[in-house]
């Protein structure tokens, strides 16, 4: 089934920390678009959960589904003319894996299996919209592993790779880094043979191109990151044990997330629960510092008291025994080096055709010292068809300066829309939800698809919605709130 969007302009939205002007949104201009919903195999385990990119010179673009067999990059001004579009034909067993935009080009990589899987990448010139010939870039055996892909956060590195198994345990990852006209910069191999039966693992690409290869190891309790450069041999170190035996209760890691930044300091976080209960325990974060020697600072851990849940109980106006199906979504750094960990409540009702919700989001402040400064809990609540999985529901954040602006699409006091939310990454302190005018459709057809959600700049946000239940065709909306 194909929906047509139209693509409205404008909105500002100006960022008070105290006594803020009440938010008016305002759509501009509007022009078609087109967009299939994802396959259903898809649904849960999206490669590319972000299809709108602004661009540092004005506008963005946009990864969009054309058809079965088609995507398309489009760029578009800050007043929303589409500059060009550029078709990307997809054969039987491809599918997109990865999309990123440096200063001159967006990058997609695509993945195909036939008699061997691959990964490829085409570049679209920026400027005119001019595609490259397809680059292979990595090939691995049709019954491997599928093979990983990622950026640096400019855009201008990026590195894929392959895992080495034995009886389906990874023994070790063989990975090539490619600049950002897809020319070879370094291949190596990363070994884990000294790592036992039971890790997870994954690479992350630094702006320099060096490799950054993340690991929850040691038996699920371990948080460690090896960093590779492409100019030594040498491999640095750092890790740090978050679980273990406390108080006779042995607790392991349950949920992780890492985020590299562009200074090349990494965060991770991760919830850790009892092993035999599987009871919340406690959020641990670290801060692994690569400059100079190497600095791992470890944060004081952030607990899952009895006190924790009457917090989330009172929040959410709810009754629950103990804490469930919460994950770390996002590792928000401001300038000044102030973090803040995001967790959301996410479930299905039971089975594959059942409909997804999202519940409230648990919100942990840091200062630039490590050290926990606040804690919140944002009641709200999501569910979307099983059809669109996770992609219509959940939230979109972006930080400006110490101001966390996170969006989302709910139904409050019976109105349908995407809602506005202000935090103060300092202190905590939340705004209450704003409407932003668009009056979202509500019923079992797609109506918001938060893949495509973004900011220009503080003021600005591009959207995807469908205004009403009448209404054949999302929006793909520009707004301005004032």
């Amino acid at each position: 089934m194909r929906f047509s969007f139209l693509i409205a302009a404008g909105l500002t939205l100006t960022s008070f920390l105290t006594a803020p002007a009440p938010v008016v949104a305002q759509r501009v201009k509007s022009g078609p678009f087109s967009y299939l919903p994802e396959r259903a195999d898809d649904r849960y385990n999206q490669r590319v959960t972000r299809k709108t990119l602004a661009l540092p010179s004005g506008g963005f673009v946009i990864l969009a589904h054309k058809s079965a067999t088609e995507y398309a990059v489009e760029r578009y001004d800050a007043d929303l003319k589409r500059l060009w579009a550029t078709s990307l034909p997809l054969s039987a067993g491809e599918t997109i894996d990865a999309f990123a935009q440096s200063a001159g080009q967006a990058t997609v990589v695509v993945h195909s299996v036939g008699a061997a899987q691959q990964l490829s990448a085409y570049t679209i010139d920026l400027a005119t919209g001019q595609k490259s010939a397809a680059k292979k870039l990595l090939e691995t055996g049709p019954r491997d592993r599928r093979p990983g892909a990622a950026f640096s956060a400019d855009g201008t590195k990026l590195v894929v790779w392959r895992y080495l198994t034995r009886e389906e345990q990874i023994r070790a990852i063989s990975a090539v880094v490619y600049d950002e006209k897809l020319q070879k910069l370094k291949e190596r191999t990363y070994d884990f043979h000294d790592q036992g039966g039971f890790f997870s693992t994954t690479v992350h690409v630094g702006n320099d191109g060096s490799q950054f290869v993340t690991l929850v190891s040691d038996g699920m309790k371990k948080l460690a990151v090896r960093r590779y450069r492409n100019d030594s041999p040498e491999v640095k170190v750092m890790s740090v044990s978050v679980g273990g035996t406390f108080g006779g209760k042995e607790v392991n890691v349950f949920d992780s997330r890492f985020a590299l930044q562009p200074d090349n300091t990494l965060y991770a976080a991760a919830i850790c629960n009892e092993r035999e209960t599987g009871l919340y325990y406690s959020l641990k974060v670290v801060k692994f510092d690569f400059s100079g020697e190497g600095e791992m600072k470890f944060a004081p851990e952030v607990k899952f008291t009895p006190a924790y849940l009457q917090e989330v109980n009172q929040a959410t106006a709810t009754t629950a025994k103990r804490l469930e199906d919460v994950y770390l979504t996002d590792l928000l750094i401001t300038d000044e080096k102030q973090l803040v960990v995001v967790g959301e409540k996410k479930y299905e009702e039971g089975g594959d055709d059942s409909p997804g919700h999202t519940r409230e989001l648990h919100l942990f402040g840091y200062n630039e010292f490590q050290t926990p400064t606040w804690h919140r809990i944002i009641a709200k609540d999501q569910v979307a068809p099983a059809a669109e999985g996770f992609s219509s529901i959940s939230y979109r954040a972006a930080l400006f300066g110490p101001e966390l602006q996170v969006v989302t699409w709910e139904k409050i006091k019976n109105k349908s829309d995407l809602y506005l939310r202000r935090i103060n990454a300092l202190n905590g302190t939340v705004q209450p939800p704003k409407s932003l005018g668009l009056n979202v459709a509500s019923d079992q057809n797609p109506s918001y698809v938060k893949d495509f959600t973004s900011w220009l700049d503080p003021k600005t946000i591009i959207g995807v919605s469908r205004p009403s239940k009448k209404s054949a065709a999302l929006m793909l909306n520009k707004i301005v709130v004032k």
